[in-house]
């Protein structure tokens, strides 16, 4: 095999391959999963500056806020709502080019004095670095819903 030919297996090969074995993820003991050491997550309950994001506070309920935020995830591009319960959503986003997929999840805990607090995880499957896309993300997705429920209330 020549070196173009070899050059065009690895790269279909890394290509095809860079979706990730997804990780453990879900609600457990009324946390999401912790981030890991690399810098490619996001989560409003990470203890650490590096990785924490604020949670999205909505004054809606819980069975609003969730039917805003499927809303808000049916605008995006390349994304693939894989759970929904009573209080929890989790959803794929995959990258256009090389596939990548990001996995997202929203936690609705008990809510108090009429605030809905959604805890937020937003990480990638594969490599170290993000460039800050999860972050974007996640902040793009805090202002749709808040639009979306200033419209509601």
């Amino acid at each position: 095999m020549n070196k173009y030919s070899l050059l065009i297996v690895t790269s279909l090969f890394l290509i095809t391959s860079c979706g990730g074995t997804m990780p453990m993820l879900g609600i457990d003991g009324n946390k999401l999963s912790p981030c890991p050491d690399t810098p490619n997550c996001v989560s409003s309950q990470a203890t650490d500056q590096a990785h924490f994001i604020e949670p999205i506070l909505v004054s809606a309920s819980v069975d609003d806020t969730k039917n805003i935020i499927l809303q808000v995830l049916d605008d995006f591009s390349r994304v693939k709502v894989t759970q929904v319960e009573p209080d929890y959503i989790r959803a794929e986003f995959t990258s256009l080019v090389f596939r990548f997929v990001d996995d997202v999840e929203f936690y609705f805990p008990k809510s108090e004095a009429g605030i809905l607090r959604v805890d937020i995880r937003s990480a990638s499957r594969v490599g170290k670095s993000d460039l800050g896309v999860n972050r974007k993300r996640m902040e793009a997705i805090r202002k749709k819903v808040g639009k979306l429920t200033q419209l509601k209330t």
